[in-house]
């Protein structure tokens, strides 16, 4: 009976420990996870012709070979992530305080995070600053090497422009680092409640739907489609709704793709918009088994013509591990890829270039191994 007694009394200090260690996590996350738009912000998201059925949807469905992702897991590249910290261009402000001589400047800080500088505006994108794309502090994936210019250390920007909630995108230790700036929060339609739930103000939150425009002391923003999802749980998957963007200045024009797959908008958005003096497309972090969340290295460089881009500076890579292919496979493949008509720049993290006079093409990646277009193609479904 005493031997009973015992195993129950540890059974249920292990159920304790479980539970507070449970608790621990969820008030660690708990914070980091937003918020669900509701009032005004839900009744105009219902309006939204991309919302059905409670949640947005892509016009073009995402397909995925579920037998095909457990099964690729088996087979990652032995490259997922560097030996060692990529080379990286360190700077201040003081980098900042000459304008672009072309009227056109464009920093990667790596993966999404970019600070466009446009016909005497500052914009910066899907910042991430942490250590971590999770909402935890301890697990999920780490970046590679320590953000090139420290947020504080970042000129004044006039807009902070976030493509969807995903946590590679939307960072919720940058934003509240960023709630008291003096700078307009562009995002997609629900996106904001989040940010107010982090103490950012509403009237500095500016809500779109695809082919929605703002302007922001002078400059226009659009909110362009896109073909992807969003969600910070398993329960909201598309409960805000995802975009790209175009920045048009007076002089410049400059295109961000967000995560996306490839769609056949992509040339309405080129008839309307473009040209566009440089393309920021997503090139990693994809897989053939779901070719419709990620558009692929190939596929970028086709989505830069069909936009009608003149330059294209690759995104989406360089900083996380987030799909099973080699590091620099991404940018392999991109290289492969372009023609002739095709001008492609690969700034190292931090290196500000211009795209009107990009600086001569120099390789500070490692040669690794990696797989080509025949061996892993990436092509997505209903384009016609």
């Amino acid at each position: 009976m005493k031997v009973r007694k015992g195993l129950a009394r540890a059974a249920l200090g292990g159920v304790a420990l479980l539970a507070v260690a449970l608790a621990a996590i969820a008030a660690d996350a708990w914070p980091a996870l937003g918020k669900r738009a509701e009032g005004e912000r839900r009744t105009r998201m219902e309006r939204s012709p991309q919302w059905k059925d409670g949640h947005f949807e892509n016009p073009q469905p995402l397909w995925n070979d579920v037998w095909g992702s457990v099964t690729s897991m088996f087979d990652s590249s032995p490259n997922l992530g560097p030996s060692e910290p990529p080379p990286t261009v360190a700077g201040d402000r003081r980098r900042f305080a000459t304008p672009p001589a072309t009227g056109l400047r464009v920093t990667w800080l790596g993966h999404s995070t970019a600070l466009i500088e446009i016909d005497g505006h500052r914009v910066l994108m899907d910042p991430v600053w942490s250590e971590r794309a999770s909402p935890l502090t301890w697990v999920g994936p780490k970046r590679w090497y320590s953000p090139p210019i420290a947020l504080e250390e970042l000129t004044p920007v006039d807009a902070v422009v976030i493509s969807h909630d995903h946590y590679d995108h939307l960072d919720h230790s940058t934003l509240l680092a960023m709630k008291d700036w003096d700078t307009t929060f562009v995002v997609p339609l629900g996106v904001g409640a989040h940010l107010a739930s982090w103490g950012i103000p509403e009237a500095r939150i500016v809500e779109l739907d695809w082919w929605d425009r703002t302007r922001v002391r002078g400059l226009d923003i659009v909110a362009t489609p896109s073909r992807h999802a969003s969600g910070r749980t398993v329960i909201d998957k598309d409960a805000t709704l995802w975009a790209g963007f175009a920045l048009l200045g007076a002089h410049h024009r400059a295109y961000y793709s967000g995560d996306t797959g490839l769609f056949p908008a992509m040339k309405d958005i080129g008839e309307r918009l473009g040209p566009f003096d440089v393309t920021m497309i997503e090139v990693g972090q994809y897989n053939k088994a779901w070719p419709d969340w990620h558009i692929g290295p190939e596929q970028a460089v086709l989505a830069h013509r069909m936009v009608r881009g003149r330059v294209l500076l690759p995104v989406h890579w360089g900083l996380f591990t987030l799909a099973l292919h080699g590091w620099t496979e991404p940018i392999e493949r991109v290289l492969a890829a372009a023609g002739t008509g095709d001008t492609v720049v690969v700034p190292k993290p931090g290196q500000s270039i211009e795209p009107g006079a990009p600086p001569p093409f120099e390789r500070w990646w490692p040669d690794l191994a990696w797989e080509t277009a025949t061996q892993h193609p990436i092509v997505s479904t209903k384009l016609d």
